[in-house]
C-alpha cells in the first residue's frame, strides 16, 4: 500500500489513470485537512475552500517538475512571488497549510498510503492537543484598550487601579490618533475577580476624561507574538 504508484517518478512517463487516482486522493484528503482545520477555529470559506484544494495543486505541480530541474526552478520562483501577494495568519493556519503542501507533495510523488497515514496521525494528534487544551494559558488574558487626551500623562496613572482590580496588568503598546490629540493604550491584564470588571471601567473612565475604553478576549495574532 505505501509502494509508489510510480515505480520511477523520473524517468516513467504518468499514465491517466495514475493522474486520476493521485487527483482523487488529494481531493479527498484536502477535504479532510479543510473539515478538520475548521474544528474549535474560526477562519474564513476561502482559506478552507484554498486549504482543500491545495493538495491537488501541489499534487500536480510535482508531477509536472518530473525531475525536470529547470522546471523546478522556475516553480520555486513562481511559489516565491505568491509568497509576497499572501496575508500572514495565525500558527495554525500556517501549520495546515505546510499539511496541505506536504499532502500534495506525497501524491504527486504517488506515495497515497503514505499520504493518507501521514494526514490520519496528524490530525489525531492535533485533535488530542485541541481536546486536552494542550498549550493553552490557563490566565484569563484581556485586552484593554484606554483613549487618553494629549494632555494626560500616562506613565503609571492607572497602576493604582490596575494593583486594585487585577494580578497582572501590561503596556503593550501605545498609538496617537485623531491627528495626535489623542493617545490610545493598549494593556493585556488578568482581572482579580471578573465581576468588578465594570466598576473597574468606571474608575478608569473617571480619569480618561470619559473617552472610549474597549476590554475584550486578546486578538490571536497579539496572542501569538507574546
Amino acid at each position: 500500500m505505501l509502494n509508489s504508484l510510480f515505480s520511477s517518478v523520473l524517468t516513467e512517463t504518468i499514465t491517466a489513470q495514475s493522474f486520476l487516482i493521485c487527483i482523487a486522493a488529494s481531493l479527498v484528503l484536502g477535504a479532510i485537512i479543510a473539515a478538520a482545520s475548521t474544528y474549535k477555529t474560526k477562519t474564513s470559506a476561502s482559506f478552507i475552500i484554498t486549504l482543500a484544494l491545495m493538495p491537488a495543486v501541489v499534487q500536480m505541480v510535482i508531477m509536472l517538475v518530473n525531475g525536470n530541474i529547470g522546471a523546478g526552478v522556475a516553480v520555486m520562483g513562481a511559489f516565491n512571488l505568491v509568497r509576497f501577494r499572501s496575508v500572514p495568519g495565525t500558527a495554525k493556519e500556517i501549520c495546515s497549510i505546510f499539511m496541505a503542501m506536504a499532502v500534495g507533495l506525497a501524491t504527486g510523488m504517488g506515495q497515497l498510503g503514505i499520504a493518507a497515514v501521514f494526514t490520519v496521525l496528524i490530525l489525531a494528534v492535533n485533535f488530542l492537543y485541541v481536546k486536552a487544551g494542550f498549550g493553552e494559558s490557563k490566565r484569563a488574558l484581556k485586552e484593554l484598550k484606554i483613549t487618553i487626551p494629549e494632555s494626560l500623562d500616562y506613565t503609571g496613572i492607572f497602576d493604582d487601579l490596575f494593583d486594585r482590580y487585577t494580578t497582572e496588568a501590561e503596556l503593550i503598546k501605545v498609538r496617537t490618533t485623531n491627528m495626535g490629540s489623542l493617545y490610545q493604550l493598549f494593556y493585556h491584564i488578568v482581572l482579580k475577580d471578573q465581576a468588578l470588571e465594570k466598576e473597574m471601567l468606571d474608575n478608569i473612565r473617571c480619569r480618561n476624561g470619559n473617552l472610549d475604553i474597549i476590554c475584550g478576549k486578546v486578538p490571536e495574532n497579539s496572542r501569538e507574538a507574546l
